[in-house]
């Protein structure tokens, strides 16, 4: 073999070198990305109609909460506190230390009528509580209040539990946008 092709031999091998070595950094950049900063969830139900639909694809933030707590109102990603290895995707209603109600389809904290303009006019649902939300818990409601399996009936999601906070609808094309 002459000097030529022991060149293009070694040009061949260091290019290879090259791609799998840019290959190993993306992995490992969209691992370290995924596990801490955001990642994505499918939206299997209809529990947060019209705000999330069936088959909407959301990217949460798993940073915002490291750095504030959660607030009322937010859309919160979470472990399903009967089934960790499960994620939820709800509202959050009452933090730890309030009073939550429902009387006459209108969501009372700590007494005090709260208005819930994200929920479609008209909707009616049932009557509950009170109940105080521990202190370190959060209580989790859909917005599609009569197709909802949430903290009415599963109880309250432990701070722990929670992985992040709804940021972004990412698919169909025709949702994408910030849900509210």
């Amino acid at each position: 073999m002459d000097q030529k092709d022991h060149k293009s031999e070694a040009g061949k091998r260091s290019l290879a070198v090259e791609i799998i070595q840019s290959l190993v950094v993306a992995v490992v950049l969209a691992l370290l990305i995924h596990t801490f900063v955001v990642q994505n969830f499918r939206i299997p139900s209809a529990s947060m109609e019209p705000t999330l639909q069936i088959q909407d694809y959301i990217f949460a933030s798993k940073i915002t909460y490291r750095f504030s707590e959660p607030k009322r109102g937010d859309i919160v990603v979470f472990k399903y506190p009967r089934d960790t290895k499960r994620y939820f995707v709800k509202r959050l209603i009452a933090t730890g230390g309030e009073t939550v109600a429902i009387r006459n389809s209108q969501l009372y904290i700590n007494g005090q009528q709260v208005a819930e303009d994200y929920l479609p006019r008209g909707l009616r649902f049932s009557d509950f509580g009170p109940v105080e939300v521990p202190a370190g818990n959060y209580f989790m409601m859909g917005d599609n209040r009569n197709n909802s399996s949430d903290s009415r009936e599963w109880g309250f999601v432990p701070r722990n539990l929670i992985v992040g906070k709804e940021i972004f609808i990412y698919w169909p094309p025709s949702r994408i946008g910030v849900a509210r």
